[in-house]
């Protein structure tokens, strides 16, 4: 038998924290390591006590949810950040999901659903409830125009890519994941009217985006 799944439970209610904390340990596949309170709270238990995943919820005192997410991540600590919230907008969705988190669900998410979750955040994959999945479908359906320009962290992307790195290997080098690479990739295919890296790379040098191509 493997080992149980250890989660994080970060809320500021403290009757959600224990509705939770209760809820898991009735499943002897799943162990509840510690609780917060707060974003910042959040993140020390979760270097100091390793888990596999953190739920995390958005709106809470002292340090929010999407600035825990992103100190998680900025820190490289390797916990699956699955945010559970009451909240489902794009101004809630897309900043979770750029600062890091594999899986946003919503707080009247069925047990089951829940539960499918964590172990999918704890094996690496995405986990979006319904109406977040079929929200940040709506997005990628409409992108961004292309005539906007690209921020700075998408021409630190397109650089990397433009150098020959993997999106993990870019990851790594800016301290956030390979999600959070993926979308900056999309953004970037939206924005230069291009659909892959191959594309971007070459529209990238015929904007002077990228500098002159390195001759052979």
């Amino acid at each position: 038998m493997s080992d149980p799944i250890k989660l994080l439970i970060a809320d500021d209610h403290p009757v959600v924290r224990d509705g939770l904390s209760s809820m898991f340990a009735r499943d002897p596949e799943f162990t509840v390591v510690g609780e917060a309170a707060e974003g910042a709270e959040a993140v020390r238990l979760a270097e100091a006590l390793g888990p596999d995943v953190i739920l995390m919820d958005l709106r809470m005192a002292g340090m929010d949810g999407v600035t825990a997410i992103g100190e998680l991540t900025r820190r490289g600590v390797p916990a699956r950040v699955l945010v559970l919230t009451t909240y489902d907008t794009d101004s809630h969705v897309l900043p979770a999901i750029e600062a890091g988190a594999i899986g946003y669900l919503l707080k009247d998410a069925p047990r089951d659903e829940l539960l499918r979750a964590v172990r999918s955040a704890a094996r690496g994959e995405v986990a979006l409830s319904p109406s977040v999945a079929a929200r940040l479908m709506s997005r990628l359906r409409t992108p961004a125009p292309s005539t906007g320009p690209l921020s700075q962290r998408e021409l630190e992307v397109l650089r990397l890519v433009a150098a020959g790195h993997t999106n993990r290997e870019a990851a790594a080098r800016l301290f956030i994941t390979e999600a959070t690479v993926k979308t900056h990739l999309i953004n970037i295919y939206a924005k230069l009217d291009v659909n892959d890296r191959a594309a971007a790379v070459a529209e990238g040098y015929n904007r002077g985006l990228l500098g002159a191509p390195e001759r052979p």
